[in-house]
Protein backbone atom coordinates (compact mmCIF):
# COMPACT_ATOMS: atom_id res chain seq x y z
CA UNK A 1 0.00 0.00 0.00
CA UNK A 2 0.92 3.76 -0.36
CA UNK A 3 0.96 5.87 2.85
CA UNK A 4 0.18 9.57 1.73
CA UNK A 5 -0.97 11.48 5.59
CA UNK A 6 0.53 10.23 8.97
CA UNK A 7 -1.11 11.30 11.93
CA UNK A 8 1.62 12.19 14.74
CA UNK A 9 0.06 11.37 18.44
CA UNK A 10 2.86 12.91 19.76
CA UNK A 11 4.16 16.52 20.23
CA UNK A 12 7.75 17.85 20.89
CA UNK A 13 11.32 16.18 19.32
CA UNK A 14 9.24 13.08 18.25
CA UNK A 15 7.10 14.77 16.68
CA UNK A 16 9.38 16.97 14.76
CA UNK A 17 11.82 14.14 14.15
CA UNK A 18 8.50 11.85 12.28
CA UNK A 19 7.61 15.19 10.38
CA UNK A 20 11.10 15.17 8.74
CA UNK A 21 10.97 11.68 7.79
CA UNK A 22 7.44 12.49 5.99
CA UNK A 23 8.17 15.23 4.13
CA UNK A 24 11.69 12.98 2.70
CA UNK A 25 9.20 10.45 2.27
CA UNK A 26 6.49 12.55 0.55
CA UNK A 27 4.12 11.72 2.98
CA UNK A 28 1.35 14.35 3.87
CA UNK A 29 2.08 15.13 8.25
CA UNK A 30 -0.50 15.58 10.13
CA UNK A 31 0.17 17.30 13.90
CA UNK A 32 -2.07 16.86 17.04
CA UNK A 33 -1.79 19.49 19.80
CA UNK A 34 -3.34 20.44 23.35
CA UNK A 35 -3.95 23.53 23.78
CA UNK A 36 -1.05 24.05 25.34
CA UNK A 37 0.66 23.53 21.97
CA UNK A 38 -1.37 25.72 19.73
CA UNK A 39 1.49 27.47 19.07
CA UNK A 40 4.43 24.61 19.43
CA UNK A 41 7.02 24.02 16.18
CA UNK A 42 5.33 20.67 15.85
CA UNK A 43 1.67 22.25 15.10
CA UNK A 44 3.61 24.54 13.28
CA UNK A 45 6.26 22.43 10.70
CA UNK A 46 3.35 19.90 9.72
CA UNK A 47 1.22 20.34 6.69
CA UNK A 48 -1.42 20.32 8.96
CA UNK A 49 -2.35 20.34 12.97
CA UNK A 50 -6.02 19.24 14.63
CA UNK A 51 -6.57 20.26 18.27
CA UNK A 52 -7.14 16.93 20.37
CA UNK A 53 -8.17 19.05 24.32
CA UNK A 54 -6.56 20.73 27.01
CA UNK A 55 -3.42 20.44 28.45
CA UNK A 56 -3.99 17.41 30.92
CA UNK A 57 -2.59 14.34 28.59
CA UNK A 58 -6.03 12.29 29.83
CA UNK A 59 -8.06 14.72 27.80
CA UNK A 60 -5.32 14.59 25.14
CA UNK A 61 -2.53 12.72 24.09
CA UNK A 62 -3.54 10.10 26.35
CA UNK A 63 -7.13 10.00 24.59
CA UNK A 64 -7.08 7.42 22.27
CA UNK A 65 -10.96 8.45 20.84
CA UNK A 66 -9.85 11.93 20.43
CA UNK A 67 -6.90 11.02 18.22
CA UNK A 68 -8.88 8.44 16.44
CA UNK A 69 -11.46 10.80 15.54
CA UNK A 70 -8.51 13.32 14.29
CA UNK A 71 -7.15 10.42 12.36
CA UNK A 72 -10.67 9.76 10.80
CA UNK A 73 -11.36 13.62 10.33
CA UNK A 74 -8.33 14.15 8.13
CA UNK A 75 -8.69 10.86 6.43
CA UNK A 76 -5.29 9.47 7.44
CA UNK A 77 -3.87 6.37 6.56
CA UNK A 78 -1.46 5.91 9.37
CA UNK A 79 -0.95 6.99 13.10
CA UNK A 80 3.07 6.94 14.27
CA UNK A 81 2.75 7.06 18.24
CA UNK A 82 6.66 7.88 18.60
CA UNK A 83 7.70 6.90 22.46
CA UNK A 84 5.69 7.73 25.37
CA UNK A 85 2.15 8.62 25.76
CA UNK A 86 0.08 5.61 24.22
CA UNK A 87 3.05 4.35 22.11
CA UNK A 88 3.11 0.82 24.11
CA UNK A 89 -0.74 0.71 24.90
CA UNK A 90 -2.07 -2.30 23.43
CA UNK A 91 -5.60 -0.48 23.28
CA UNK A 92 -4.27 2.18 20.98
CA UNK A 93 -2.86 -0.32 18.53
CA UNK A 94 -6.24 -2.23 18.47
CA UNK A 95 -8.46 0.50 17.72
CA UNK A 96 -6.58 1.56 15.46
CA UNK A 97 -6.86 -1.87 13.79
CA UNK A 98 -10.15 -1.86 14.55
CA UNK A 99 -10.98 1.83 12.47
CA UNK A 100 -8.87 0.55 9.54
CA UNK A 101 -5.84 2.76 10.24
CA UNK A 102 -2.19 1.55 9.98
CA UNK A 103 -0.40 1.22 13.67
CA UNK A 104 3.14 2.41 12.87
CA UNK A 105 4.30 -0.48 15.28
CA UNK A 106 3.56 -4.23 16.25
CA UNK A 107 0.28 -5.80 16.57
CA UNK A 108 -1.88 -5.33 19.31
CA UNK A 109 -1.43 -8.34 20.27
CA UNK A 110 2.55 -8.50 20.08
CA UNK A 111 2.36 -5.28 22.56
CA UNK A 112 0.18 -6.91 24.69
CA UNK A 113 2.52 -10.55 25.02
CA UNK A 114 5.56 -8.07 25.72
CA UNK A 115 4.15 -5.84 27.95
CA UNK A 116 3.86 -8.49 30.53
CA UNK A 117 7.23 -9.01 32.17
CA UNK A 118 6.22 -12.20 33.76
CA UNK A 119 4.94 -13.46 29.81
CA UNK A 120 7.32 -11.67 28.16
CA UNK A 121 10.41 -13.75 29.92
CA UNK A 122 8.67 -17.00 29.95
CA UNK A 123 8.46 -16.42 26.21
CA UNK A 124 12.07 -15.62 25.96
CA UNK A 125 12.98 -18.98 28.28
CA UNK A 126 11.54 -20.92 25.27
CA UNK A 127 12.98 -19.16 22.75
CA UNK A 128 16.59 -19.74 23.82
CA UNK A 129 17.25 -15.96 25.49
CA UNK A 130 19.48 -15.83 28.40
CA UNK A 131 17.09 -14.79 31.21
CA UNK A 132 18.17 -13.53 35.02
CA UNK A 133 17.68 -16.52 37.27
CA UNK A 134 14.00 -15.79 38.93
CA UNK A 135 10.85 -16.83 39.77
CA UNK A 136 6.96 -15.92 39.25
CA UNK A 137 5.48 -17.15 42.55
CA UNK A 138 2.12 -18.55 41.88
CA UNK A 139 1.56 -17.12 45.42
CA UNK A 140 1.62 -13.71 45.66
CA UNK A 141 0.84 -12.97 48.86
CA UNK A 142 4.26 -11.55 51.04
CA UNK A 143 4.77 -14.96 52.28
CA UNK A 144 4.78 -16.53 48.75
CA UNK A 145 7.26 -13.65 47.16
CA UNK A 146 9.69 -13.59 50.02
CA UNK A 147 9.72 -17.79 50.13
CA UNK A 148 10.83 -17.06 46.41
CA UNK A 149 12.97 -14.48 47.24
CA UNK A 150 14.77 -17.03 49.59
CA UNK A 151 14.66 -19.72 47.20
CA UNK A 152 16.79 -17.76 44.73
CA UNK A 153 18.89 -16.48 47.18
CA UNK A 154 19.53 -12.71 48.24
CA UNK A 155 19.97 -10.12 46.96
CA UNK A 156 17.25 -9.87 44.88
CA UNK A 157 14.89 -8.02 42.77
CA UNK A 158 11.49 -7.17 43.42
CA UNK A 159 9.65 -6.03 40.06
CA UNK A 160 6.19 -5.47 38.90
CA UNK A 161 5.11 -7.45 35.92
CA UNK A 162 3.42 -5.00 34.40
CA UNK A 163 5.56 -2.24 35.34
CA UNK A 164 8.45 0.25 33.65
CA UNK A 165 10.58 3.08 34.60
CA UNK A 166 11.51 1.77 37.81
CA UNK A 167 7.87 1.55 39.47
CA UNK A 168 7.00 -0.90 40.99
CA UNK A 169 10.69 -2.46 41.57
CA UNK A 170 12.72 -3.12 45.25
CA UNK A 171 15.95 -4.20 45.96
CA UNK A 172 16.27 -6.83 48.98
CA UNK A 173 19.67 -7.33 50.52
CA UNK A 174 18.28 -9.54 52.69
CA UNK A 175 15.02 -10.80 55.61
CA UNK A 176 15.29 -7.65 57.27
CA UNK A 177 13.09 -5.43 56.03
CA UNK A 178 11.81 -7.25 53.15
CA UNK A 179 8.20 -7.88 54.13
CA UNK A 180 8.18 -3.73 54.05
CA UNK A 181 9.21 -3.50 50.26
CA UNK A 182 7.03 -5.91 48.92
CA UNK A 183 4.26 -4.52 50.50
CA UNK A 184 5.59 -1.01 49.07
CA UNK A 185 6.07 -2.68 45.14
CA UNK A 186 2.90 -4.07 45.28
CA UNK A 187 1.03 -0.86 46.32
CA UNK A 188 3.22 1.39 44.17
CA UNK A 189 3.09 -1.38 40.72
CA UNK A 190 -1.25 -1.26 41.53
CA UNK A 191 -1.27 2.63 41.54
CA UNK A 192 0.40 2.84 38.43
CA UNK A 193 -0.19 0.44 36.17
CA UNK A 194 -3.62 -1.46 37.58
CA UNK A 195 -1.61 -4.86 38.17
CA UNK A 196 0.29 -5.79 42.08
CA UNK A 197 1.34 -9.25 40.48
CA UNK A 198 4.65 -9.29 41.39
CA UNK A 199 8.25 -11.44 40.23
CA UNK A 200 11.52 -11.91 41.84
CA UNK A 201 14.88 -12.30 40.20
CA UNK A 202 18.70 -12.44 41.13
CA UNK A 203 19.75 -8.90 41.73
CA UNK A 204 22.71 -8.06 39.09
CA UNK A 205 25.28 -6.57 40.78
CA UNK A 206 26.61 -3.49 39.45
CA UNK A 207 25.12 -4.61 35.70
CA UNK A 208 25.43 -2.37 32.43
CA UNK A 209 22.40 -1.69 30.47
CA UNK A 210 22.96 -2.80 26.72
CA UNK A 211 20.04 -2.58 24.38
CA UNK A 212 19.62 -4.32 21.07
CA UNK A 213 17.47 -2.59 17.92
CA UNK A 214 15.94 -4.64 15.74
CA UNK A 215 13.70 -3.97 13.05
CA UNK A 216 10.94 -6.82 11.30
CA UNK A 217 8.89 -6.36 7.90
CA UNK A 218 5.77 -8.43 7.10
CA UNK A 219 7.62 -11.20 5.03
CA UNK A 220 9.37 -12.92 7.59
CA UNK A 221 12.68 -10.57 7.73
CA UNK A 222 14.30 -9.73 11.16
CA UNK A 223 17.53 -7.78 11.93
CA UNK A 224 19.35 -6.14 14.17
CA UNK A 225 21.02 -3.22 14.47
CA UNK A 226 23.59 -3.80 17.06
CA UNK A 227 23.71 -2.31 20.39
CA UNK A 228 23.46 1.14 22.68
CA UNK A 229 25.00 0.90 25.71
CA UNK A 230 22.41 3.18 28.35
CA UNK A 231 24.20 2.39 31.22
CA UNK A 232 24.27 6.25 32.80
CA UNK A 233 20.56 6.53 34.21
CA UNK A 234 19.45 7.91 37.03
CA UNK A 235 16.72 7.13 39.04
CA UNK A 236 16.24 4.25 36.02
CA UNK A 237 15.89 7.01 33.69
CA UNK A 238 18.65 7.14 30.50
CA UNK A 239 20.85 10.31 30.69
CA UNK A 240 24.09 9.71 28.31
CA UNK A 241 23.31 6.95 25.24
CA UNK A 242 26.32 5.89 23.24
CA UNK A 243 27.10 2.86 20.59
CA UNK A 244 29.16 0.93 20.37
CA UNK A 245 29.23 -0.16 24.05
CA UNK A 246 32.66 -0.44 25.52
CA UNK A 247 31.72 -3.58 27.64
CA UNK A 248 31.40 -5.97 24.87
CA UNK A 249 33.49 -7.92 22.43
CA UNK A 250 32.34 -8.82 18.77
CA UNK A 251 31.97 -12.28 20.20
CA UNK A 252 29.49 -11.14 22.75
CA UNK A 253 27.93 -8.80 20.08
CA UNK A 254 27.41 -11.24 17.79
CA UNK A 255 25.90 -13.28 20.45
CA UNK A 256 23.57 -10.64 21.58
CA UNK A 257 22.02 -9.81 18.32
CA UNK A 258 21.47 -13.09 17.50
CA UNK A 259 19.19 -13.44 20.60
CA UNK A 260 17.35 -10.11 20.02
CA UNK A 261 15.93 -11.49 16.56
CA UNK A 262 15.31 -14.80 17.86
CA UNK A 263 13.32 -12.67 20.83
CA UNK A 264 11.81 -10.89 18.34
CA UNK A 265 10.56 -13.57 16.06
CA UNK A 266 9.72 -15.17 19.49
CA UNK A 267 6.87 -13.36 19.47
CA UNK A 268 5.95 -12.22 15.89
CA UNK A 269 7.71 -8.69 16.09
CA UNK A 270 6.88 -5.98 13.15
CA UNK A 271 8.44 -2.52 12.52
CA UNK A 272 10.94 -1.18 15.07
CA UNK A 273 11.82 -2.60 18.19
CA UNK A 274 14.37 -2.94 21.35
CA UNK A 275 15.80 -5.89 23.32
CA UNK A 276 17.10 -4.45 26.57
CA UNK A 277 19.92 -6.80 28.47
CA UNK A 278 21.60 -6.68 31.83
CA UNK A 279 25.26 -7.24 31.20
CA UNK A 280 27.29 -8.47 33.98
CA UNK A 281 31.08 -8.33 33.09
CA UNK A 282 32.84 -7.13 30.57
CA UNK A 283 34.91 -8.11 27.06
CA UNK A 284 34.40 -12.03 25.61
CA UNK A 285 33.64 -12.85 29.50
CA UNK A 286 30.22 -10.69 29.50
CA UNK A 287 27.07 -12.17 30.27
CA UNK A 288 24.08 -10.90 29.22
CA UNK A 289 20.68 -11.42 30.33
CA UNK A 290 16.92 -10.40 29.01
CA UNK A 291 15.03 -7.28 30.88
CA UNK A 292 12.66 -6.37 28.89
CA UNK A 293 11.30 -5.45 25.08
CA UNK A 294 10.39 -1.72 24.23
CA UNK A 295 7.93 -2.21 21.32
CA UNK A 296 7.98 1.20 20.05
CA UNK A 297 10.99 3.84 18.84
CA UNK A 298 13.51 4.26 21.62
CA UNK A 299 14.40 7.84 22.41
CA UNK A 300 18.10 7.16 21.89
CA UNK A 301 17.52 5.73 18.49
CA UNK A 302 19.54 8.81 16.78
CA UNK A 303 23.02 6.94 18.09
CA UNK A 304 22.23 3.79 16.06
CA UNK A 305 21.40 6.27 13.08
CA UNK A 306 24.57 7.77 12.83
CA UNK A 307 26.60 4.96 13.15
CA UNK A 308 24.85 2.49 11.38
CA UNK A 309 23.91 4.61 8.27
CA UNK A 310 20.25 4.11 8.85
CA UNK A 311 17.11 6.44 9.28
CA UNK A 312 14.94 4.23 11.92
CA UNK A 313 11.89 6.79 11.13
CA UNK A 314 11.64 5.95 7.18
CA UNK A 315 11.88 2.59 7.34
CA UNK A 316 8.99 2.27 9.84
CA UNK A 317 6.86 4.26 7.48
CA UNK A 318 7.89 1.99 4.77
CA UNK A 319 7.57 -1.06 7.03
CA UNK A 320 4.49 -0.10 7.58
CA UNK A 321 3.17 0.37 3.89
CA UNK A 322 4.18 -3.24 3.46
CA UNK A 323 7.67 -3.05 2.36
CA UNK A 324 10.39 -5.39 2.77
CA UNK A 325 13.97 -4.11 4.38
CA UNK A 326 15.78 -3.36 1.73
CA UNK A 327 18.83 -4.86 3.71
CA UNK A 328 20.49 -8.19 4.91
CA UNK A 329 21.91 -8.68 8.20
CA UNK A 330 25.44 -9.15 6.85
CA UNK A 331 24.59 -5.61 4.87
CA UNK A 332 24.55 -3.71 8.00
CA UNK A 333 27.98 -2.74 9.97
CA UNK A 334 29.04 0.14 12.76
CA UNK A 335 31.46 2.73 11.80
CA UNK A 336 32.41 5.14 14.17
CA UNK A 337 31.25 6.39 17.64
CA UNK A 338 28.24 8.78 18.60
CA UNK A 339 27.00 9.59 21.66
CA UNK A 340 24.06 11.41 22.80
CA UNK A 341 23.29 13.58 25.88
CA UNK A 342 19.34 14.35 26.67
CA UNK A 343 19.23 17.94 27.16
CA UNK A 344 16.51 18.57 29.77
CA UNK A 345 14.28 21.32 31.27
CA UNK A 346 15.46 20.60 35.01
CA UNK A 347 17.30 21.89 38.15
CA UNK A 348 20.07 19.01 38.66
CA UNK A 349 21.11 21.45 42.17
CA UNK A 350 17.41 21.47 43.06
CA UNK A 351 16.83 17.28 43.18
CA UNK A 352 16.21 18.19 39.05
CA UNK A 353 12.65 19.46 39.80
CA UNK A 354 11.32 20.18 36.07
CA UNK A 355 11.42 23.67 34.62
CA UNK A 356 8.67 25.48 32.79
CA UNK A 357 8.84 28.83 31.79
CA UNK A 358 9.78 30.99 27.66
CA UNK A 359 13.44 29.97 26.09
CA UNK A 360 14.32 33.91 26.34
CA UNK A 361 17.57 32.43 24.31
CA UNK A 362 17.99 28.84 23.21
CA UNK A 363 21.03 28.43 20.25
CA UNK A 364 21.85 24.78 19.00
CA UNK A 365 25.75 23.98 18.44
CA UNK A 366 26.00 23.15 14.84
CA UNK A 367 29.09 21.45 13.02
CA UNK A 368 30.39 18.64 11.65
CA UNK A 369 29.28 15.17 13.60
CA UNK A 370 26.63 17.56 15.25
CA UNK A 371 23.10 16.22 15.28
CA UNK A 372 20.17 17.74 17.59
CA UNK A 373 16.71 16.58 17.64
CA UNK A 374 14.38 19.00 19.24
CA UNK A 375 11.10 20.02 19.20
CA UNK A 376 11.74 24.04 20.35
CA UNK A 377 13.15 26.87 18.99
CA UNK A 378 14.15 30.18 20.41
CA UNK A 379 11.11 31.93 22.30
CA UNK A 380 8.95 28.63 22.38
CA UNK A 381 7.45 28.07 25.82
CA UNK A 382 8.03 24.81 27.76
CA UNK A 383 4.70 23.50 29.35
CA UNK A 384 4.72 22.57 32.67
CA UNK A 385 2.04 19.89 31.42
CA UNK A 386 4.43 17.47 29.86
CA UNK A 387 8.28 15.97 29.97
CA UNK A 388 11.00 18.39 30.12
CA UNK A 389 12.96 16.89 27.47
CA UNK A 390 14.32 19.66 25.53
CA UNK A 391 16.98 17.99 22.82
CA UNK A 392 19.04 15.34 21.65
CA UNK A 393 22.35 16.16 21.53
CA UNK A 394 24.33 13.62 19.52
CA UNK A 395 27.89 13.76 18.68
CA UNK A 396 29.35 11.24 16.12
CA UNK A 397 33.02 10.74 15.65
CA UNK A 398 35.77 8.11 14.07
CA UNK A 399 36.18 7.03 17.77
CA UNK A 400 34.76 7.25 21.33
CA UNK A 401 37.25 9.56 22.47
CA UNK A 402 37.05 12.27 20.27
CA UNK A 403 33.02 11.86 20.07
CA UNK A 404 33.23 12.79 23.94
CA UNK A 405 35.05 15.73 23.23
CA UNK A 406 32.61 16.80 20.30
CA UNK A 407 29.72 16.40 22.15
CA UNK A 408 31.39 18.28 25.33
CA UNK A 409 32.50 20.75 22.65
CA UNK A 410 29.00 21.40 21.81
CA UNK A 411 27.09 21.44 25.32
CA UNK A 412 29.47 24.13 25.91
CA UNK A 413 28.26 26.48 22.73
CA UNK A 414 24.85 25.49 24.03
CA UNK A 415 23.55 28.38 25.72
CA UNK A 416 19.89 28.43 26.93
CA UNK A 417 18.45 30.81 29.23
CA UNK A 418 14.93 31.83 30.48
CA UNK A 419 14.92 28.11 32.35
CA UNK A 420 17.01 25.93 34.03
CA UNK A 421 18.68 22.65 32.49
CA UNK A 422 21.32 19.94 32.64
CA UNK A 423 23.65 20.91 30.48
CA UNK A 424 26.16 21.63 33.25
CA UNK A 425 25.53 18.45 34.84
CA UNK A 426 25.97 16.27 31.34
CA UNK A 427 29.56 18.36 30.73
CA UNK A 428 30.66 17.02 33.95
CA UNK A 429 29.30 13.26 33.28
CA UNK A 430 31.06 13.78 30.12
CA UNK A 431 34.25 14.75 31.77
CA UNK A 432 33.77 12.00 34.82
CA UNK A 433 37.04 9.68 34.76
CA UNK A 434 35.31 6.86 35.03
CA UNK A 435 32.98 7.75 32.22
CA UNK A 436 36.37 8.33 30.20
CA UNK A 437 37.55 4.62 30.85
CA UNK A 438 34.22 3.62 30.34
CA UNK A 439 34.13 2.02 33.53
CA UNK A 440 30.07 2.68 34.58
CA UNK A 441 27.09 0.89 35.97
CA UNK A 442 23.41 1.74 36.19
CA UNK A 443 23.87 2.75 39.37
CA UNK A 444 27.02 5.03 38.68
CA UNK A 445 24.81 8.58 38.75
CA UNK A 446 23.47 7.93 42.21
CA UNK A 447 26.41 6.49 43.52
CA UNK A 448 28.12 9.41 42.70
CA UNK A 449 25.54 12.38 42.89
CA UNK A 450 26.71 14.58 44.95
CA UNK A 451 30.32 14.94 43.15
CA UNK A 452 28.92 14.92 39.80
CA UNK A 453 26.36 18.10 41.15
CA UNK A 454 28.56 20.70 42.09
CA UNK A 455 28.60 24.09 40.72
CA UNK A 456 27.99 24.93 37.04
CA UNK A 457 31.53 25.27 35.32
CA UNK A 458 32.27 29.18 34.56
CA UNK A 459 32.65 28.74 31.25
CA UNK A 460 29.62 27.60 30.23
CA UNK A 461 28.06 30.55 32.20
CA UNK A 462 30.39 32.82 29.67
CA UNK A 463 28.98 31.42 26.88
CA UNK A 464 25.83 31.88 28.17
CA UNK A 465 26.36 35.63 28.30
CA UNK A 466 28.22 36.23 25.12
CA UNK A 467 25.25 34.52 23.60
CA UNK A 468 22.68 37.03 25.52
CA UNK A 469 24.35 39.67 24.38
CA UNK A 470 24.49 38.84 20.49
CA UNK A 471 20.68 38.30 21.24
CA UNK A 472 20.14 42.45 22.27
CA UNK A 473 22.19 43.19 19.90
CA UNK A 474 20.03 41.55 16.87
CA UNK A 475 16.65 42.31 18.72
CA UNK A 476 18.28 46.32 18.23
CA UNK A 477 18.25 45.50 14.61
CA UNK A 478 15.12 42.92 14.55
CA UNK A 479 12.57 43.68 11.62
CA UNK A 480 9.69 46.25 12.52
CA UNK A 481 6.22 45.01 14.10
CA UNK A 482 4.22 43.70 11.33
CA UNK A 483 6.74 41.83 9.50
CA UNK A 484 6.04 38.36 8.24
CA UNK A 485 7.08 35.54 10.76
CA UNK A 486 9.96 33.35 9.22
CA UNK A 487 9.52 29.66 8.01
CA UNK A 488 9.90 27.81 11.03
CA UNK A 489 11.85 24.76 9.14
CA UNK A 490 14.49 28.08 8.78
CA UNK A 491 14.90 28.06 12.45
CA UNK A 492 15.69 24.45 12.36
CA UNK A 493 19.38 25.21 10.47
CA UNK A 494 19.62 22.41 7.78
CA UNK A 495 16.47 20.45 8.17
CA UNK A 496 14.21 22.78 6.46
CA UNK A 497 16.58 23.67 3.41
Amino acid sequence: MTLRRVLIANRGEIAVRIIRACRESRIEAIAVYSDADEKSLHARLADRAIRIGPPAPGESYLSIPRLIEAAQSTQADAIHPGYGFLSERAAFARACEEAGIVFIGPPAAVIEKMGSKIAARELMQSAGVPVVPGQTPADQTDEGVLAAAKAIGYPVLVKASAGGGGKGMRALAGEAGAREAVQSARRESAAAFGDGTLYVERLVQRPRHVEIQVLADNHGHVVHLFERECSLQRRHQKVIEETPSVAIDDSVRARMGDAAVAAARACGYRNAGTIEFLVEGSGKHARFYFLEMNTRLQVEHPVTEEVVGVDLVRAQLAVAAGAPLPWTQTELGQRGHAIECRVYAEDPANGFLPQAGRLLLYREPSGPGIRVDSGFVEGDTIAVSYDPLIAKLVASAETRTAAIERASAALRAFPVLGIRTNIAFLLRLLEDPAFRRGDVHTGYIDEHLAALNRDEPPALEAVAAAALASHTQAVAIAPAAGSSRPDPWSQLGGWGR
